[in-house]
């Protein structure tokens, strides 16, 4: 049974959930200070959304799958990209079969189900509504009748539920109300995930054309608009948290998300860099925040690829930490 489980979890790509569970946390912490916080229904929402997360990982492997079969696999290998690990592998080596993928992704969903059920009971329809919104954006993300990643949205889509659409969710379940500040935090929060998407299209942007994968970046299919996009996804972030400080939603301290600032610049020129360069090699600072074991990244010959999605994931990471410390005070 545990072996079981441990192979559904990496199939769905557990090691993602920190870009739905740390938004969730982080909107739960800012909703601690309110009256009717209950720690219960804080637990659930976050339990809630990770198992959420999860199951359509492997909902978006299953439609797919349904759609292009063993092609993913073999035109991304004939592409000769080497940082993807193959999509849909362990349906593709005949581990599982298409019934098994369904099984164990509706399993993650109903759990979800029953949290989400339990704390609409306490917190009424609100719950409902944001529920719907994020589930049929999760479905047609890549399931019919939209299929929304297959036109080139799929980031868009990712920034509002793992921004928006979680934060203010998690933030009703924990305290059954809904600030004007949320928006204000949930909307960087959002891009920055959606960020870390958008960067890995533009790196995978050959490959993904020449298999026909409709990525923001493929869709976009110039370098001047990659990169004009890409400002938007980084520094936007910034605008909208100076917004929140001015219109007196957000505190002064707010303003400490600054810090990031350089990482983000570092980011947005490692992306021109690579534009210009794909292959060129990078060695990461130490403001650049963890990469983890680099040794065998440059082994490996992908340090051209993590440089620049760690760079992404740490700017979400450093954000979620810094609001976290501003709210303690």
């Amino acid at each position: 049974m545990f072996n079981k489980i441990r192979f559904w979890l990496n199939n769905a790509r557990y090691v993602s959930l920190p870009q739905s569970v740390l938004p969730a946390i982080l909107a739960v912490w800012i909703a601690r200070t309110e009256s009717d916080f209950s720690i219960i229904c804080s637990i659930l929402a976050i339990f809630g959304i990770a198992c959420a997360h999860l199951g359509m990982n492997l909902l978006d492997d299953y439609f797919d799958y349904q759609k292009k079969g063993a092609q993913i696999r073999d035109h991304l290998a004939a592409a000769g990209f080497r940082a993807r690990i193959a999509k849909c592998d362990y349906l593709t080596s005949g581990k599982t079969t298409m019934k098994s993928l369904f099984t164990a992704a509706s399993v993650f969903l109903l759990l979800a189900l029953a949290c989400g059920t339990y704390i609409l009971i306490l917190r009424g329809l609100p719950i409902l509504y944001i529920t719907l919104i994020t589930g049929i954006l999760g479905v047609c993300y890549s399931g019919k009748p939209l299929r929304l990643s297959y036109r080139g949205l799929g980031e868009i889509v990712i920034a509002v539920i793992f921004g928006p659409c979680i934060m203010i969710g998690a933030y009703l379940a924990a305290c059954g109300t809904i600030t004007s500040s949320m928006i204000f935090i949930s909307v960087p929060v959002g891009l920055w995930v959606g960020n870390i998407v958008y960067t890995h299209s533009i790196m995978d942007f050959q490959p993904d054309k020449s298999v026909g994968k409709m990525t923001l970046a493929v869709r976009i299919n110039h370098p001047t608009g990659m990169l004009i996009v890409s400002s938007i996804f980084l520094f936007l972030p910034y605008i909208i948290l100076t917004a929140g400080i001015a219109f007196f939603q957000l505190k002064i301290t707010y303003l400490f998300v600054f810090l990031t600032l350089p990482l983000a610049i570092s980011l947005f020129r490692l992306l021109i860099i690579f534009l210009k360069d794909p292959q060129r090699k990078m060695k990461p600072r130490f403001w650049m925040g963890p990469m983890e074991k680099w040794k065998g990244i440059t082994d490996a010959g992908i340090e051209w690829f993590m440089i620049r999605w760690y760079s992404a994931r740490n700017l979400l990471i450093f954000l979620c930490l810094i609001i976290f410390i501003v709210e303690i005070f």
